[in-house]
């Protein structure tokens, strides 16, 4: 049951709201009248940061530190990636158009439940095609795009020397060089750079530590801190 509707449901139950009201969902704001008056309160929805960029460009590294620094200031946060969706979804993945596009819709239907139920959401995707990520900021009113931009060169340094590949498949742009993987984004199929990214950061230059303090310090500013604070 959502928050909204247990709000509900306790009143109806404790006898102080009649089973026939009436609701009018105004966005964040839950309008009832009942045979009392007219009342209303307020719905705290979640937001999402959605953490792009190329496979290698540190999106699942970066993601866990951000969720890390958010718990340590008293913000809890979910992290879904695209990896764990896709484990599930598609276990023996193609990584075809048609099944991105489902495991996608998948992974921001995910989000937006989670959002409107008042949870916030990291999420570590590379969503290669930019309709993706467009899909997922008109779904959920409160969001914002992180792009770690890094070059296709350095993401190929990294991949083939990290150990652990955080559910993602390994040696990828070795396979995809080879033509054993067809579809890799940056080299078999585009990877479509965020047009207008609310925070966009060089992550060849700096370290992961550094990558996540700014997505932090950007999440924070944006969705935690009342003006007053900042």
């Amino acid at each position: 049951m959502r928050p909204m509707h247990a709000c509900i449901h306790a009143l109806i139950l404790s006898g102080h709201l009649l089973p026939h009201l009436k609701l009018i969902n105004r966005g964040d704001v839950i309008v009832f009248w009942t045979c009392f008056g007219r009342g209303q309160f307020t719905v705290k929805r979640g937001w999402c940061v959605w953490i792009t960029g190329l496979p290698g460009s540190g999106k699942s590294t970066v993601a866990g530190l951000v969720q890390e620094k958010l718990k340590s200031s008293s913000v809890n946060a979910q992290t879904i990636s695209i990896d764990m969706i896709r484990r599930y979804a598609t276990p023996r993945p193609t990584y075809s158009r048609e099944e991105r596009a489902t495991v996608y819709g998948a992974l921001i239907f995910t989000a937006v439940m989670l959002t409107e139920n008042s949870v916030n959401v990291i999420i570590d995707a590379t969503g290669n095609r930019r309709r993706f990520r467009e899909q997922a900021r008109r779904s959920i009113p409160q969001f914002m795009e992180a792009y770690l931009k890094c070059s296709l060169e350095v993401c190929m340094q990294r991949e083939n020397k990290r150990a652990d590949t955080h559910l993602a498949p390994a040696d990828i742009y070795e396979k995809a060089q080879k033509g054993k993987a067809p579809t890799v984004p940056g080299v078999g199929v585009p990877y479509e750079e965020p047009l207008n990214p609310e925070i966009e950061i060089d992550s060849s230059k700096l370290s992961a530590e550094e990558n996540a303090q700014k997505i932090w310090a950007a999440v924070l500013q944006r969705f935690v801190l009342e003006p007053k604070q900042l």
